[in-house]
């Protein structure tokens, strides 16, 4: 049975697994202060264009996020997400366990917005309520949909203007940036951000996320932070290492523009055959609209999440292809498909 359900399924790529075995028993420093953290760091602010941001390693998507935002906000502040965000549906409540409230909002495509961020912020007026502090965003979003610079922007110039921080998560950032139609790079996205994250785990890394904090007032004693919530990792080199390995010759866009060409094969079938999609994805997450009894069939052969249902006779499922998705797996979908639900 082959996986189309997640995009780290699989282990890490060849070019980091040889760096790793390479370095297995030449002696680092720990928690990230060791000179391979340091190159990794070098390197990501190269492909940035900046020298003024902290890079920090943490093994995970969720310990980002949750030690960031612990982090970032007072006690009494809270963060605004799109109903479908991952800290909102995703993390077990790992941000209000920080004692942050999560203020979530219903949008079409899983994009947050100025039009739509303004209701929420009229609303939490006074010291009654919590304050709106931080906007959470995800690029890809979690309907696989992505934010144009001309979006990105316009959130940071509403941001600044409201006295809101912008953090972007970047779980999926590495396909966000490979889509046909992207018009960011890694500068837009450092520039007009107060922080975001660059994702190894979803991206051929065995695990392992690279935080960015951009703005200067956001930096102090962030190593606290991470070591009070459990994210410092005391043989942080491995994280360097594959952050090191991704950033040097740009494995990094290398792995997700295949990630995305393999999703692209599927969408192409998928349509082909006839059938619709809840969002319009150009990223590596794919929801097409399928009949149940067609499911079905598919789930004997292929492992994949069904999200929602449609009516009574339709469901919306997730396909996810990754860095190293086989191009005649995907084939095969297809073929499956067609030959499951003839036109």
């Amino acid at each position: 049975m082959y996986s189309f359900r997640n995009d780290y399924s699989e282990g890490a790529h060849e070019k980091i697994l040889s760096k790793l075995s390479e370095s297995s028993l030449v002696q680092a420093g720990g928690y990230g202060e060791d000179s391979n953290c340091e190159m990794a760091r070098q390197v990501i602010k190269q492909k940035i264009g900046r020298s003024d941001v902290d890079v920090h390693f943490i093994p995970g998507g969720t310990q980002t996020n949750l030690i960031a935002m612990s982090a970032f906000l007072r006690p009494h502040e809270a963060v605004v997400s799109a109903a479908t965000g991952h800290i909102e549906v995703h993390e077990t409540g790992a941000i209000e366990a920080t004692g942050h409230k999560i203020i979530s909002i219903e949008t079409a495509d899983g994009k947050l917005s100025p039009e739509l961020l303004q209701p929420a912020l009229l609303f939490h007026d006074g010291e009654h309520m919590v304050k709106p502090r931080m906007v959470y965003i995800s690029d890809t979003t979690e309907l696989g949909t992505t934010y144009t610079k001309a979006q990105i922007e316009q959130l940071s110039q509403y941001c600044k203007q409201n006295d809101l921080l912008l953090f972007l998560d970047g779980a999926r950032l590495g396909s966000a940036l490979c889509t046909a139609d992207c018009d960011i790079t890694l500068s837009d996205v450092a520039n007009n951000t107060d922080a975001f994250y660059i994702s190894g785990t979803k991206n051929g890394a065995l695990f392992g996320e690279a935080l960015v904090i951009c703005n200067d007032a956001l930096k102090a004693d962030f190593r606290y932070h991470m070591k009070q919530k459990g994210g410092l990792l005391a043989k942080g080199s491995v994280l360097g290492l594959q952050f090191l390995a991704l950033f040097e010759d740009d494995l990094f866009f290398e792995l997700a523009r295949h990630a995305n060409e393999m999703a692209a094969v599927l969408r192409a079938g998928v349509a082909k055959a006839g059938f619709s999609f809840m969002s319009d994805s150009t990223s590596n997450q794919l929801f097409p609209i399928f009949p149940n009894w067609l499911v079905e069939k598919l789930r004997e052969q292929y492992d994949f999440l069904v999200i929602k249902a449609i009516d009574e006779e339709h469901s919306c499922v997730r396909l996810v292809t990754s860095w190293a998705t086989e191009r005649q797996a995907a084939a095969d979908f297809i073929d499956s498909l067609n030959k499951l639900s003839p036109a």
